[in-house]
This record gives structure tokens, sequence and C-alpha cells, in this order.
């Protein structure tokens, strides 16, 4: 669900200069969080391993600012919202996706970022981050993105968490940007994740929290599964295999890019539901599909022509092997199931009750987790990529739910 044409630091090239960034000194990277203590934890998980340690430098932040701050009677912040990336996006995907000038609105059923938008930018302080292990901020592929001073850690990097993730945002917010304080935490997908993940670690941080299709654990199930052999199927790679993962002493061109291809078809395939997929022409979906050998022929003549895994291409080379399989990693070890009874927060959750990735039961043993969640469920053909339409499928409760006192 990426757009292209991409940069070392965005997945949406043409977004690329409204990214700002931020460097915290120190932060431990894949330690232990205890949630009760978590004020021991702000430089990040106890025992982890800043990257410092490591010759790469600062740990870096990465997001998109938009709309203007609102201050209260004491000074402070008050209506921020917090977008957070889904699993192999950044802020400019969501801007591309969400924003009046993005170009997969389409897709989402028209535009929810702008002026007199859902996520109204006259009246909102929008703020749209990037989660370490991908593009803009720090990365196994990439300790510093897009500068010459970056490192590829590959398989030394740290090995982070979603805590990892949420803390490194906190920090960004809280001392270098002065927020306080969120008004809303939201995300689809991963980023429906990394919100529950929010609301069990600074459960007085925010006012509300909107999941869309996301899950509460992820350290089993078919979750779980799904992304092992996601993992594998780039660990399948012939160039990956042979260097052991690290590769990048080659030229970029020759990085791995077939295990990549094959792992990106393996979750389009249940992305969407069956009874969309037969409606698809066998040209249709072998774009998605993968065979070593025709997939092969793809990349030989540079997906200009249609065959095998030809819209897998241009996202294999776009994302780094590692960073995938960090971020499979990092999913595999959350749950936070049993911390939910911490949420202060109001709670929206809104699930696809078709979704073939993240079952709904998930969201339904959330709500029941989370004191006065309400739940919300619709099927979809498009599966797991419905949550991108939820804000148009929803806009009306999902504005009295971030406003409830206005009329």
């Amino acid at each position: 669900m990426n757009s292209f044409a991409y940069s070392d630091t965005s997945a949406v090239a043409k977004f690329d200069t409204l990214k700002k960034y931020h460097t915290i000194p120190e932060f431990r990277i894949g330690g232990d969080y205890d949630y009760s203590c978590i004020g021991d934890c702000l430089s990040g998980g106890v025992g982890g391993t800043t990257l410092e340690s490591l010759g790469a430098g600062h740990l870096r932040t990465s997001w998109i600012e938009l709309g203007s701050r609102h201050l209260d009677s004491d000074g402070e912040v008050d209506n921020a919202i917090l977008i957070c990336p889904y699993y192999s996006g950044d802020s400019t995907n969501m801007m591309d996706f969400w924003h009046f000038d993005g170009d997969r609105t389409d897709f989402s059923l028209g535009a929810q970022i702008g002026p007199g938008l859902l996520f109204d930018t006259d009246k909102y302080c929008i703020l749209l981050f990037d989660a370490v292990g991908l593009w803009g901020s720090s990365r196994p592929g990439a300790s510093m993105p897009g500068c010459e001073n970056s490192v590829a850690l590959g398989l030394e990097f740290p090995r982070y968490s979603v805590e990892d993730c949420v803390q490194a945002i906190y920090l960004t917010l809280t001392e270098h940007l002065g927020i306080k304080r969120l008004k809303l935490v939201t995300g689809v997908s991963f980023g429906a994740t990394m919100t529950y993940c929010w609301s069990v670690m600074h459960p007085d941080f925010m006012e509300a929290i909107l999941p869309v299709g996301g899950t509460v654990f992820q350290d089993r199930g078919m979750i779980r599964w799904l992304f092992d052999l996601v993992t594998s199927a780039v660990q399948s790679d012939p160039v990956y295999r042979s260097t052991i993962g690290n590769y990048y002493h080659l030229p970029r061109s020759e990085w791995p890019v077939l295990g990549n291809m094959f792992a990106w078809s393996i979750l389009k395939q249940s992305a969407f539901v069956d009874e969309y997929r037969i409606t698809q022409s066998h040209e249709q979906y072998i774009l998605e599909a993968f065979d070593w050998n025709e997939s092969m022929k793809t990349v030989q003549a540079g997906g200009i022509e249609g065959g095998y895994s030809q819209s897998l291409l241009e996202i294999s080379r776009a994302i780094d092997s590692n960073d995938l399989i960090y971020r499979n990693i990092c999913q595999s070890k959350f749950n936070v199931e049993e911390y939910l009874c911490r949420v202060k927060a109001r709670a929206l959750i809104i699930h696809v009750d078709t979704d073939q990735w993240i079952r709904a039961h998930i969201a339904r043993r959330a709500a029941d987790g989370i004191s006065g969640a309400k739940l919300l469920t619709f099927d979809h053909d498009f599966g797991h990529y419905a949550v991108f339409r939820v804000p148009s499928l929803y806009k009306k409760e999902i504005s009295d739910f971030i406003d409830p006192f206005i009329d």
C-alpha cells in the first residue's frame, strides 16, 4: 500500500520536504518496559542498547506537522492529534491516503486531512510520525537515512519493540515539541497497535484513542504465524542467504529483492478477502503473485512489462530486507492485553469484520478490556486494507468522538 516515487527518507517523495527530524541521545533500544514504573524507562527500556555504543550516533525520529497549535489557559497545547504509521508506511504514506493533496485519496473514499475536513487543520495540530525502524527514523539499514554519516548496522541494530517506537515519539513530543498532552492518538493497522500501546504506557497523556484495525497482542495466533512466514520469505532470498544478511557492501542494485517480493506476495494473498480475489483475472492477480523463475524475469526486465510480482517490485526495492524483518520481530514480541485496565482515555475501536490478518475477535477482546470502550465493526471486500476507508465511512461517529461536547 505504498505510492511511488520514494526517497531514502520517505515512502512518498512529494511530501519529503515536509518532514522534520530530531535526534535523541543515549536512547536504549530493545530493553524491558515496566508499565507501572514507566518513569524508569524515560530513555528507553531497561537493559537496552544505545546506537552510540554501536558507533551509529543518536537515535533519530521523523514526522510531519500540519495545522496550528492552540494553547489553553495554562499555555499548553490542547489540540494535538497524533497519527501513527501503518506496518510498512510512514507519515508521507498517511498524507498520500488522507491529505487533500494526496494521490491515493480515492482509495480512502476522499481526503480526511485539511481545512474543514475530519482532521481539520484549521482546528487541530496534526502530527504524523514515522516509527523507529523504517523510512526517516533510525533503522537497521540506515541510522540516519539520507545523511552522509548514516551507518547501516543491519543485523547489529538492536531489536526494537513497539514500546520503543512509542517512547521515542513521546520524548520527541514532550522534550522537543513541548507537547504535554494529546487530544487524540490514532492510526490504522500497526498504527492502531501503537495506539493501544500508547494508552497503556502513558495513560494520562491523551484524552482519547481511536485504534483502527489494530491488535493488542501479536506474540501468538494467526497474525504471528503470518508475519513469521513473511520473515522466512525475506530470508530465503539467494543474496540474503549468501551474505547471511550482511549485504551493505554491495551496490544497492544488488541488494536482496526476490525474497522481499516473496514476502509481499504472502501478505497480499490474504490482504483482501477471497470474494474479491476471485473476481480478478489471471493477468490481474499474478501482478501480486510470486514464482521464483517468473518473478526473476520481472526483476531482470525492470518491471516494465506486466507479469509475476510486477506491482511488488518497487516496494521490494524501497524497503530494506533487514528493516522488514525487524518490523516483524518488533510486532512478534507485542502483548498489552493484560494491561488494558490501565487505559484511562476514551476509546473508540473500529475494526473490519472480514479482516483476515487481524481477526475481529481481537478487537472485541480489546473493547472488553478497556473500560467504557465503544466498538464499531463492518464487512468489506478489501479486508484489512479497508482500514484506510474508515474515516470516510465513519466520519460523523469519529467527529463526534473527537469533540463530544460540541453540537
